[in-house]
């Protein structure tokens, strides 16, 4: 198993998060992007906030995770985006194929 990188981010809605992950994509900082409505509840300024929003699953590489960050804060919309990573394990083929859709950092 080889290591992947799993990015979660969310966007106001599904215009912009499919303008920001197309950018992505044409950069090759990702391979894929999985993105879902869903409805978010939280603290923002000291209040209670509830939006409809749209959530990302943006799959790279671990070497990519700077520059992937860096980007994704330029284009965010966001004062303050929220970005996750998590490392994960990635069978043999879906790993090859992530290396061959993003750049290589070798």
């Amino acid at each position: 198993m080889s290591q992947a990188l799993f990015v979660y981010t969310t966007f106001p809605n599904m215009d912009v998060a499919k303008q920001i992950v197309k950018a992505l994509l044409d950069q090759k900082l990702i391979a894929c992007a999985n993105l879902r409505e869903h409805v978010s509840i939280y603290r923002y300024k000291s209040k209670i906030e509830e939006e409809k929003e749209i959530g990302a699953i943006l799959k790279t590489r671990v070497s990519l995770k700077e520059k992937l960050e860096n980007k994704l804060k330029k284009l965010h919309p966001y004062e303050v985006p929220v970005i996750f990573f998590l490392q994960a394990d990635l069978n043999k083929e879906a790993y090859l194929w992530l290396c061959e859709e993003t750049l290589d950092e070798g």
